[in-house]
């Protein structure tokens, strides 16, 4: 299994899990189902998912968090539907930290890249079909009768009439085997999956008895606010804590990694000693750059022709069968993740254990940060994951959580360390800016011949790795990590294409001669997977070429995707869905509509949007968006996920520009920082495509899309092509 053998009672304080029973895991690892019943005498418990209590209650240990984006109940649905219990009986919780609960493919225990539903589709269905088989073995032995007389329903085995709980059954199981490749339910006997079903966590989210990081509230708690330099990298010189010191409820000044931290008695009595404090920051690299050089940067090492590059086919037989050809330039800047819970953490550190209460995207490499600055034994840190208020990649990056440890750590106190907004605005991590270059050509027969794309601008792997190692290798010296880091800046700058700044750029279509460069200029700005990645830029120049490409061809946009499309027959698909539900659409007078298409995270989705233009101002009126994303576990959720990623897009595509001034950033909260407001929210209708194919991602995919679909639209209205955003026509 894992290597790990505890005994029974050691497992459940290791997980956190708590209560008597029957325990079922199994081992999530790629080619592995390796079971084990975990009896109430005793046992090995690697990893643990499915309790059956002796009231017959059954508790699911969710190995992904909550953000926001429904794994709370897709998981679950998972498991009812392999148990043959209602998934609104079973009740959930979100597991602690262990190997047992590692991502599959990530190593670590995180939450990302919208793979909980795809990695755990089939894996959670065969452990709970698993435990059903284990329970109608134990039924048929007690009962003395053969498996075919029994049935079960709603977490009850019948038999000749009767009606029996499954704890009923857990004394025999617990002596028994835990039988191994069940089979799985048909498609054709879901009784939950595919079906819209509420939220599990709906009601405790709309009453507020939710629990949030930012809801906890100890009796012990003090409050810590930090100063940080404006230039990220920068650190401090002095600083001089008198008057901060002098407010009222201050009890603790300590300087730790990232800056000066105050603790207070209550958040406003921290909030103004913080204002009150006076910090020299030495000077970084980056203090030397604003937009305007950095954008300039970029444009230089685009047009030096330099950089990384991979190819299929002839570029320049590609363009001598073109009889028309397309050559645009692109500029992204970067982007704040805002959240609506700002990053916070809370670390209590008592008798050689640490305790960390969080909402995160990565808690074991939250727990290894907690190891590592209050120098304890992993094993020693207790992380109580809670809800997050969305993530979008933030909580991935957790310096609130090393700030938290280390203030608790030279205070002694148990420390609520929260960022404001404008911490968050103006010292988190951001979406990477990017300048892109395409030239493509269309032959007579409306069949793109080339597509030589080049994308210049910051690289995301070597940041993402130097917040993750601190906590992912707890035990590490600081200088393995920056030397590792250090490795990886050269590798990605000369020698190796990192995929989050260019996916997408070459993809999709029935491209025969395509080339990809990049070229790797980085300035200093922490750079983040932000929503949906690379595709979240990627795909703006990519379909506004194609939209030109099909002009140029004198084909209608959609018939002209639909021609390249030939090799991917489910993007065509959604196509195709598109066009199907754009025949009932009626424009009023001066509206026009975008199209736009594109595939990320193994799902696929095609999108139009109806669009006017007054005096310069864009107003989008409805977005209509087709995906095929595998099969549907809740397709409220599918919808659900689409409608906001389209919000998100459109705020990021209409408003979202980070503007950097002598390094650091000038924006600070939501008045200069806008967010799309409800009254400018379109109307959003979304076809879900039919598909036998497992589950796909839902969180980032219906992003990409909306923004070239929007400037498509524009172009309609104006005759403008915009390839920058914001998008702000003349």
């Amino acid at each position: 299994m894992s290597g790990i053998k505890l005994t029974r009672r050691g497992f459940l304080k290791t997980s956190g899990i708590v209560g008597g029973g029957l325990l079922i895991g199994y081992v999530a690892m790629p080619g592995e189902n390796l079971p084990a019943v975990i009896p109430t005498a005793g046992g090995i418990a690697p990893n643990a998912f499915i309790q059956l209590t002796a009231e017959n209650k059954i508790v699911f240990y969710s190995p992904r968090d909550e953000m926001g984006q429904g794994v709370y109940m897709g998981l679950t649905t998972l498991v009812a539907e392999e148990l043959d219990v209602p998934p609104q009986d079973i009740q959930v919780e979100f597991a602690s930290v262990h190997d047992a609960y590692n991502h599959p493919e990530y190593v670590v225990q995180g939450t990302g890249g919208s793979s909980s539903m795809r990695v755990h589709y089939l894996p959670l269905r065969q452990v709970a079909a698993d435990t059903r088989a284990l329970l109608l073995n134990a039924a048929a032995q007690d009962l003395a009768v053969p498996l075919s007389a029994l049935t079960t329903d709603n977490g009850h085995i019948g038999c000749n009439g009767s009606s029996y709980p499954y704890s009923d059954f857990i004394a025999t199981a617990e002596t028994m085997e835990l039988p191994i490749g069940s089979p799985l339910k048909a498609k054709v006997d879901f009784k939950y999956i595919g079906q819209d079903i509420a939220r599990n966590d709906a009601l405790a989210k709309s009453t507020g008895t939710a629990v949030y990081g930012v809801d906890i509230d100890l009796p012990d708690m003090h409050y810590s606010l930090v100063s940080r330099s404006p230039v990220a990298g920068g650190t401090v010189v002095s600083f001089d804590d008198s008057a901060a010191r002098a407010v009222t409820g201050v009890t603790d000044i300590v300087q730790i990694d990232s800056g000066v931290a105050v603790v207070a008695k209550s958040f406003w009595q921290a909030k103004k000693a913080i204002a009150a404090l006076s910090v020299i920051w030495d000077q970084p690299a980056l203090a030397d750059y604003s937009s305007a050089q950095i954008k300039a940067d970029y444009q230089a090492a685009i047009d030096s022709g330099e950089g990384d590059s991979k190819s299929e086919g002839n570029i320049e037989e590609g363009l001598q069968l073109a009889t028309k050809q397309v050559e645009r330039e692109f500029w992204t800047p970067y982007l704040a993740h805002t959240p609506m819970e700002p990053v916070n953490a809370v670390v209590r550190i008592a008798n050689g254990k640490a305790e960390l209460w969080a909402g995160t995207q990565g808690p074991s490499t939250a727990r290894g940060l907690v190891a590592r600055h209050a120098q304890l034994p992993e094993e020693n840190v207790t992380v109580h994951s809670l809800f997050s208020g969305g993530g979008f990649g933030r909580r991935t990056y957790l310096s609130h959580v090393s700030e938290a440890t280390q203030v608790a750590a030279a205070t002694d106190k148990t420390i609520k360390l929260l960022w404001t907004r404008e911490n968050d605005v103006q010292n988190g991590w951001f979406r990477q800016a990017s300048i892109m270059k395409v030239l493509a050509g269309v032959d007579s027969q409306g069949l793109v011949t080339v597509w030589n794309a080049a994308r210049a601008g910051g690289d995301l792997m070597p940041h993402s790795i130097a917040g993750l190692l601190p906590g992912a290798f707890a035990g590490s010296p600081d200088w393995v990590n920056n030397m590792t880091v250090s490795a990886l800046e050269s590798l990605y700058d000369g020698w190796i294409i990192d995929s989050g700044g260019v996916e997408g750029l070459i993809n999709d279509y029935d491209f025969p001669n395509r080339k990809l460069r990049h070229i790797s200029v980085n300035h200093g700005l922490p750079l983040a997977a932000w929503r949906s990645v690379g595709h979240s830029f990627t795909a703006f120049a990519k379909e506004t070429v194609m939209d030109e490409l099909a002009e140029q061809a004198g084909i209608d946009s959609i018939d002209f995707r639909k021609r390249n499309l030939q090799g991917n027959p489910r993007l065509l698909g959604a196509l195709e869905a598109l066009e199907k539900g754009l025949k009932g659409w009626q424009l009023e007078e001066g509206r026009h509509i975008g199209i736009a298409a594109h595939g990320s995270f193994q799902s696929y989705v095609a999108q139009a949007a109806e669009v006017s233009v007054e005096e310069g101002n864009i107003r989008v009126h409805r977005v209509l968006c087709a995906i095929d994303c595998g099969q549907v576990v809740n397709p409220s959720i599918v919808r659900g996920q689409m409608e906001g990623a389209i919000m998100y897009g459109l705020t990021a595509v209409l408003y979202g520009d980070i503007q950097i001034e002598n390094g650091a950033v000038k924006e600070s909260n939501f008045h200069d920082y806008k967010m799309l407001r409800i009254n400018e929210a379109p109307a959003v209708e979304v076809i879900i495509v039919e598909s036998d194919q497992p589950p796909t991602g839902v969180g980032e995919p219906g992003l990409p899309p909306v923004g070239p679909a929007v400037a498509n639209a524009v172009y309609r209205a104006t005759g403008e092509r915009l390839t920058s955003t914001p998008l702000q026509p003349t």
